[in-house]
């Protein structure tokens, strides 16, 4: 029997793409099994068949695999499923870098089969991973520089209303 060499799939940029893949090799290896059991059983000897019980564990080894099959499918299904319900609940979201360099509001994730790539509304990006920050707005300054203290304050350091 000719058994085909491994090939990596070419632009599978998303988690269904790589798990399409996973199911179709699962399912050659699923037809594989089909067709050397029922080999198997036409080319027995006659004069000395198959014991049925070892007929039998062959058979339940055969419906095991089936079902790993389709539980590994939905499991993948479910994890996409997660993947995009965790990426659209960033949308929104005040995110900064882990080494602080690339910080914004998040408008829109994309899902790769390695991640989720953060856009942020200044056209930074942040792959989500350990170490990032995210928040519901973006962080207040509250540390006394003139950024924040909005025209309340000169550069004396004294309340622009003493003088009254």
């Amino acid at each position: 029997m000719a058994v085909d060499g491994t090939q990596s799939v070419g632009g599978g940029s998303s988690t269904y793409g790589s798990s399409n893949a996973a199911q179709q090799k699962a399912t050659l290896n699923y037809d594989n099994f089909l067709q050397l059991l029922v080999a198997q059983m036409k080319n027995q000897d006659p004069t000395d068949p198959m014991d049925a019980s070892e007929q039998m564990s062959q058979l339940a080894s055969f419906s095991q695999v089936e079902q790993t099959i389709q539980t590994n499918s939905k499991l993948d299904t479910l994890l996409t499923s997660s993947s995009l319900t965790q990426a659209s609940s960033y949308v929104g979201k005040y995110m900064e870098s882990a080494d602080g360099k690339t910080k914004g509001t998040v408008e829109s994730v994309k899902v790769y089969s390695d991640g989720l790539i953060a856009t942020l509304d200044n056209g930074g990006k942040i792959l989500i991973q350990a170490g990032i920050s995210i928040s519901d707005s973006a962080p207040t300054n509250t540390s006394g520089d003139d950024s924040a203290s909005n025209g309340s304050e000169d550069d004396s350091g004294t309340d622009e209303t003493d003088g009254v």
